[in-house]
Formats: C-alpha cells, structure tokens, sequence
C-alpha cells in the first residue's frame, strides 16, 4: 500500500458511503407492488461493523430513497442515513460539523458524477472497480472489488489497518 495512502488512512474518523453501486452492486429490483429489494453483501456489512466497534463513524448519503437502506443502515448500526440527497455537499458540511471533523479526518466511497464534490472534500476517497470512469479518476483507491461485492469491505480493511485499530477488532494478528 502507498505510504501516502496509509498516511491518509490514519487520519480518518468519519466514513461517508454512497448506497447504489457501492454499499450494492447498483440493481434496482422491483416487485409487482413496488417494493424495492437491493442486495447487499455481508462481508462489507461486518467492515462497516468493525469500524464502528473501533470507533469510526459511517455514514450514509444516497440519492434514492428506499426502505430497505433504512433497514440495512440499522442492522450495521449507521445512525446518520440521508436519503433522496441531490446536493451531497451540505449534508457532508453537516456530517463534519457533528463529528467535529476537519476533511482530511474524513473517508468517502462513490462511484458515480453525482459524488464529485465528495470525492473533491474528502481526505480519503475511494471507488468500486466497477465504478463509473470519472469516478474512477477522483478516487484515491479504486478498490479490486466491485461495488456490493465486497469493496466496502476492502476500504474499511485499509482504514482499520491504517488507524491501528484493525487487531482489535478483527482479533487477528498482523504479524
């Protein structure tokens, strides 16, 4: 790993996600009443999990609104869940205040031209390997995993390790 990548890693307190094509592979399934499923992964799920257990907030903004995020972000014990967000921005600035975080103290996975602006503030940015192009471009990592297959996952592994949290949440030992 880059040694400019784990410096910036090291620093962070807050994780933002975006849902579709991140935290799921980007499908919308409807049924014929409507409801809206989504698939999420459960080894990005216990990522997020283990931040949490190693005190590092995350968050989510999305664009779409859906009941099964709701559902999802309380499984994972995410407390901050936006939904139906066009301008991500001002829900970040909000998300940085609470946290009393300072940008570079930050982490942001997205994955499409919707997410610019966060991958512009964010100290630490991220993409799926299936992520959109531009996005591809903005990320600090692009993950070798694709979005709801385990590249939330592979983020929070890297921030776990950086910070020095990961052996005591993860109950491995690096050595």
């Amino acid at each position: 790993m880059d040694k400019k990548i784990i410096e910036k890693a090291s620093k962070i307190k807050l994780l933002i996600l975006d849902v579709d094509g991140v935290m799921t592979d980007g499908s919308i399934i409807l049924d014929n009443e409507g409801n809206e499923l989504k698939r999420f992964h459960v080894r990005d799920g216990h990522g997020i999990k283990m931040l949490g257990k190693a005190g590092i907030e995350t968050a989510i903004i999305t664009g779409r609104q859906s009941k099964v995020v709701e559902l999802r972000a309380k499984e994972l014990g995410i407390k901050d869940v936006y939904q139906k967000i066009f301008v991500k921005s001002e829900i970040y600035e909000q998300l940085r205040k609470k946290y009393e975080c300072e940008n570079e103290n930050i982490a942001f996975m997205g994955d499409d031209v919707v997410d610019q602006e966060l991958f512009k503030r964010a100290g630490l940015t991220a993409a799926p390997a299936d992520a959109e192009e531009s996005a591809k471009k903005w990320a600090d990592i692009v993950s070798g995993k694709n979005g709801g297959r385990g590249a939330v996952r592979e983020f929070a592994d890297i921030i776990l390790k950086a910070t020095g949290k990961w052996e005591q949440v993860s109950g491995e030992s690096l050595g």
